[in-house]
């Protein structure tokens, strides 16, 4: 928690310390939490953002850095898709520590309303961005038609929050409060899951109401 809300420093101190190395290490961060299913708690949007008001410093190179951050996005969500071919879901269970049912039910609902653009709006939701390339795979999902939006997904991702960082991100309101910053980011990001829960709770509401109806 602490690396996230104050992501801003961490990153000035891995350029400070590592120099170029740091773009291979951005990389590395992305496709981990895009790539495996064990690693949803990784930073995603909060880090691009980050990373790209560093690049408005000069610490950064803009432009190499969204090419690798999306190369990681893609390679990420690929890898995801072919565990999930080879696994299937017979690995989630009810009381696991990691691999939880209801992460993959969640996931499940948001293919059964979006179809193939969750793997495009999943990108913006923290947790399904992890399991929704895994569940394609597990479900056969096209992988023609898979790649596409896995693409559109990762250039619409990395471009809008490194884009958005490296306009905004060195503004005094936003660098004197970039842990709010974070947060905010954080909140919104979270609000798709928070509608869909509400909406879950409305629709097994009328469910059970209509059945008390004689």
């Amino acid at each position: 928690m602490d690396f996230v809300l104050h992501i801003d420093d961490h990153l000035f101190m891995i350029v400070r310390n590592y120099g170029a190395w740091t773009y291979a290490i951005l990389f590395l961060i992305v496709f981990a939490e895009t790539g495996f299913v064990v690693t949803p708690f990784l930073p995603g949007d909060s880090l691009l953002f980050a990373a790209g008001a560093l690049a408005a410093t000069d610490a950064l190179n803009p432009l190499l850095l969204g090419g690798l951050l999306f190369v990681a996005a893609i390679l990420g969500d690929t890898i995801n898709y072919s565990a999930g071919s080879y696994f299937g879901t017979r690995i989630f269970k009810e009381d696991a520590r990691i691999f939880k049912i209801k992460f993959l039910h969640k996931t499940e609902d948001f293919f059964e309303k979006y179809g193939g653009k969750t793997i495009v709006i999943a990108r913006f939701v923290p947790i399904v961005r992890t399991y929704a390339p895994f569940v394609a795979g597990a479900s056969s999902m096209d992988y023609s038609r898979f790649i596409f939006y896995n693409i559109l997904g990762g250039a619409l991702w990395v471009g809008l929050f490194t884009t958005v960082g490296y306009l905004f991100g060195n503004l005094p309101a936003v660098k004197n409060n970039f842990s709010l910053t974070v947060m905010a980011i954080i909140v919104l990001s979270l609000v798709p899951i928070l509608v869909e829960l509400i909406k879950s709770r409305y629709r097994k509401v009328a469910v059970r109401k209509n059945n008390l109806l004689p």
